[in-house]
């Protein structure tokens, strides 16, 4: 599947990944919502990564991207959004089972724990996996509570 657009976000430990990776999507054609933040001013990861997991909610996009130091808080926090299934992918193949396996629609990053290249690794994985449904599908309608 191609898609067109992607939101982003991150706090200041995750804002060069999000802007290489901005610029990477671009490159692809790949129209990029910023969510924020816009420096390495501390900031917290939650008051950019609530606007980016409605955005995903509303179709507004079709995908994010969220990125903070351990990609742990971040994650965590878009998560707390009943339609949002983020996944922490720290490898390739981590990221493609996050999508062919669970449908994942948030890709969450570890800025401080990977490169730009794995980090483009990981995305391009992310993107071009899709969600393979049958038992999987069975799995992840019983996330909600």
């Amino acid at each position: 599947m191609k898609y067109t657009t992607i939101g982003l976000a991150a706090d200041h430990a995750g804002y060069e990944l999000k802007e290489t990776l901005k610029s990477f999507l671009s490159e692809k054609g790949i129209k990029c919502i910023d969510f924020g933040t816009d420096s390495k001013e501390s900031c917290d990861y939650a008051d950019f990564a609530h606007p980016l997991a409605t955005a995903v909610e509303n179709k507004d996009v079709e995908l994010g991207i969220s990125v903070c130091g351990s990609g742990n808080g971040i994650n965590m926090t878009v998560n707390k959004h009943v339609g949002i299934r983020a996944a922490l992918c720290w490898n390739k193949e981590i990221s493609e089972l996050a999508r062919v396996h669970n449908d994942a629609n948030i890709c969450s990053l570890p800025a401080r724990f990977i490169s730009s290249d794995e980090a483009k690794a990981i995305i391009d994985a992310f993107l071009e996996s899709e969600f393979e449904g049958g038992r999987h599908q069975r799995r992840i309608e019983k996330i909600p509570c």
